[in-house]
């Protein structure tokens, strides 16, 4: 099914969301956590999005995000990390997975013969500091919340331990306030 959310104003600050499908629990090692890093950090060397919080979790991610060709951006985003996750799948010998994602491939999809990623991202229009604050806290909270640590900064793979002042797994861009 394809989203109803749209990207509304080009250089808009974005709430995001990326789903696996079935929400498998694909984000459980190193090694996968990894291959969305490396896709994000080169969206933002190379393509200039601009990061501002994110969290991944075990079967999605959240990133609070701007760039003028968003769609465009995140689009590259899943297509790159789920042919890694595949490959990585193989190489784990996780058939398992592979299998279910060749299942729920879409049929009108004639250029891809898996279905990683649930279609969309959910954005969300950023409109005022308040969401903004509300968002971040979210993103960052939901390790917390699912029992995974006990603060925010204690997941890895978070922009909460930039906000702490400690190393962060990704650069985060400054906020435009």
């Amino acid at each position: 099914m394809r989203s109803r959310y749209r990207v509304s104003t080009e250089n808009g600050i974005y709430f995001i969301t990326s789903t696996i499908v079935w929400w498998i629990p694909i984000f459980t090692s190193r090694s996968f956590f990894e291959i969305l890093i490396e896709a994000l950090r080169f969206s933002q060397k190379e393509k200039g999005l601009q990061i501002y919080a994110f969290v991944i979790m075990d079967n999605h991610f959240h990133a609070i995000v701007s760039h003028a060709r968003l769609s465009q951006v995140l689009q590259s985003i899943k297509s790159y990390s789920a042919k890694r996750i595949l490959d990585q799948l193989q190489e784990d010998d996780k058939r398992w997975a592979v299998n279910i994602f060749a299942y729920q491939k879409k049929h009108h999809k004639t250029a891809s013969t898996h279905q990683v990623w649930q279609e969309g991202f959910h954005p969300q229009l950023v409109k005022d500091e308040e969401m903004l604050v509300e968002k971040i806290e979210y993103i960052h909270y939901n390790p917390v919340k699912r029992g995974l640590v006990e603060k925010p900064e204690h997941w890895i793979y978070s922009s909460a331990s930039h906000y702490a002042d400690k190393d962060c797994v990704l650069k985060m861009d400054d906020l435009p306030l």
